[in-house]
């Protein structure tokens, strides 16, 4: 409870306001955990359809495919985790490898060494949205930070860590704008069916405690 008593600047006992301040933080958490939900299967599919554009339809078992992923000595392999996620599978099953796939794996695909082989052609078909006056690199890589922001909320969800003090107003409005590159219908879904934003009109008051 420590974090929340610093924030509410209160005592460990006689004061209620860091409880309260923690309900909220669970609260809105869980809140965030559909946005995310919808994001990732919006961002994954865009993703698959343009691999798929490239490698086939049975893309996970392409050897192309394989070759064309990192295989760091350290940080992430995204060719290791592509294996883990197909290996229960039979070939053909590919809507099976991509519900097993990982958050990281789709963020991984916005890197440089993909441009070349399927984003120059296939950003603009798979997110119509997208600012069509950017390049795409540029676009490419504001797609692989504004990942990696959520993805740091969502490891932080996961894991039942504070984010009261992020600015999940602009958390919640870049997940809306990630959904709208793919589907303007999907974003406003979205939107209609969250309830982050009540909770947010909510936060409980950051105050002083009483000595």
């Amino acid at each position: 409870m420590s974090t929340y008593e610093a924030a509410v600047d209160c005592a460990p006992q006689g004061d209620h306001a860091a409880l309260d301040l923690y309900a909220w933080n669970a609260q809105v958490a869980a809140a965030f955990l559909a946005p995310l939900h919808i994001c990732e299967v919006t961002l994954r599919n865009a993703v698959a359809a343009a691999i798929e554009a490239k490698y086939g339809e049975n893309w996970p078992w392409s050897a192309g495919f394989e070759q064309s992923l990192a295989t760091p000595l350290r940080g992430y392999n995204s060719r290791k985790d592509l294996f883990s996620a197909r290996q229960p599978f039979q070939v053909g099953q590919v809507g099976k490898v991509i519900a097993e796939s990982k958050f990281m794996f789709w963020q991984s695909m916005f890197t440089k060494r993909h441009d070349h082989r399927i984003w120059n052609q296939q950003l603009m078909r798979v997110l119509p949205f997208l600012d069509s006056t950017k390049s795409v690199a540029d676009l490419r890589s504001s797609l692989f930070e504004s990942l990696e922001k959520l993805r740091r909320l969502r490891n932080r969800i996961a894991h039942h860590e504070p984010i009261f003090t992020r600015d999940l107003a602009l958390d919640l409005s870049l997940t809306h704008q990630l959904i709208g590159y793919r589907s303007k219908a999907a974003a406003a879904w979205m939107l209609k069916h969250q309830h982050v934003s009540v909770l947010l009109s909510s936060r409980p008051r950051i105050r002083a405690c009483r000595a």
